[in-house]
């Protein structure tokens, strides 16, 4: 399994990830998402609190140039489920199930996003209430825009301390290499909230870091606890 703080650490910039899992003790789902930004424009937000999630906001509304790709609704609660994305297919996928119809079928009909040369994938993740969850990337064919490859990944019992990990570059570069391969499995440490939360901001890269939001989910009662994390608020 992969140490998630080591594998942050040594990676200036991995984009934008999603982790989901189960707790050490079996009894907690656990959802971590997180931006970074490499101009102004994507530094330049904030996580805010939702009805049913969070949203992004520009932290200075002056200086925000161009909200098509960055202003989203990353997380949303559809019943006892969580969908959490890196874009506005959050709500495509909410849609969808609240219309019978399922993740993967929402998904199909998006792809990744229209900004060359780095055809940023979306990458996407539903969380069951019983802690199942679904993980899913839709990228370009080696920045190839003629062609989309959707890959869904499917977690039906999770393992207690163990998670999955999916991001949308490999790491830092130009263009930005899309993520390869399987979700990484990655280690869930026995920690409150606030440790691990803590624990992965402090491995996110000090300069591209932007928001960090981390959620366990209590499987017996469903009750949610959340920590979020804001570079512009700290």
């Amino acid at each position: 399994m992969t140490d998630l703080n080591a594998y942050l650490k040594q990676n200036p910039y991995p984009g934008r990830g999603i982790l989901l899992g189960r707790s050490a003790d079996g009894k907690k789902a656990v959802i971590v998402y997180f931006i970074m930004g490499r101009s102004e424009n994507s530094r330049n937000r904030i996580f805010e609190t939702t009805e049913d999630g969070i949203r992004t906001k520009a932290f200075d509304e002056s200086k925000m140039t161009d909200p098509s790709l960055i202003i989203y609704h990353p997380v949303r609660v559809v019943g006892r489920g969580t969908v959490v994305t890196n874009g506005d297919q959050t709500d495509t996928i909410r849609d969808h199930i609240l219309a019978g119809q399922t993740f993967e079928q929402a998904l199909r009909t998006r792809e990744f996003e229209p900004d060359g040369p780095n055809y940023t994938p979306r990458i996407s993740g539903l969380l069951s209430p019983d802690g199942s969850y679904k993980l899913s990337i839709l990228k370009s064919a080696q920045g190839d825009p003629a062609c989309c490859q959707r890959f869904f990944f499917e977690y039906a019992a999770p393992i207690a301390g163990q998670g999955h990990f999916i991001s949308t570059y490999e790491t830092d570069g130009d263009p930005l290499p899309s993520f390869q391969g399987e979700p990484k499995t990655v280690s869930l440490p026995e920690q409150d909230l606030k440790a691990f939360g803590g624990g992965l901001w402090e491995s996110l890269n000090a300069d591209n870091k932007v928001s960090l939001f981390v959620r366990y989910i209590d499987l017996a009662t469903g009750e949610a606890e959340t920590a979020l994390y804001n570079k512009h608020l700290m």
